[in-house]
């Protein structure tokens, strides 16, 4: 059975996902939620505490996607770097998280929304870019990649580039043309 907590968590994630941190008030969170104030309050000390467990649940539910993605799509580690980017394509066209659609990437987006460097959010999103760095790295050193660290980075570039344009431009094949370079890329540094 779900928890009040669990409602709260997933109707804050979702709202805002769809229509921002800001944007999104108290109130309308537990209209949809349909749990009351007094409970919300109780667990929860303010928004940005509802905001911090929003963005822990989305981290991990990102993260087990995608790498689940990975993972599917062969046990090579250079066939699997390549996979993040059918991934992404998945994501961009909506197809990844139900209800959810694309809106972009939450921790971008928060990110963008909370600019100081120490606020919780922004902390947040920062440990979740690095998490998915050092996946990259390890799936880069298993491939061979001479300098797994800096090849990693790389990938990682060519994946926030193509999240935003896939956002700001609308262009949902921005993962496939990010793949093709990192196919360049990881062919000039990993023989296939």
């Amino acid at each position: 059975m779900r928890s009040k907590r669990d409602d709260l968590i997933d109707t804050a994630l979702r709202l805002f996902y769809t229509q921002g941190f800001n944007a999104t008030g108290i109130d309308k969170i537990l209209a949809e939620s349909g749990v009351a104030k007094m409970t919300m309050y109780k667990h929860f000390k303010s928004k940005d505490d509802l905001i911090v467990a929003a963005l822990e649940r989305r981290d991990e539910q990102f993260r087990d996607w995608l790498t689940g993605e990975m993972d599917k799509a062969s046990s090579e580690p250079r066939a699997k770097l390549l996979a993040m980017y059918d991934a992404l394509e998945i994501w961009f066209t909506g197809r990844a998280f139900k209800g959810l659609g694309f809106a972009g990437c939450a921790f971008i987006n928060a990110s963008g929304e909370f600019s100081k460097l120490d606020h919780p959010a922004h902390r947040i999103a920062a440990d979740h870019k690095k998490k998915i760095l050092d996946y990259l790295v390890e799936l880069c050193s298993a491939a061979g990649a001479a300098d797994p660290v800096g090849l990693a980075e790389q990938l990682a570039l060519l994946k926030e580039g193509a999240i935003v344009t896939a956002q700001v431009r609308g262009l949902s094949d921005a993962a496939q043309i990010a793949k093709s370079i990192a196919t360049d890329l990881l062919d000039a540094t990993i023989p296939a």
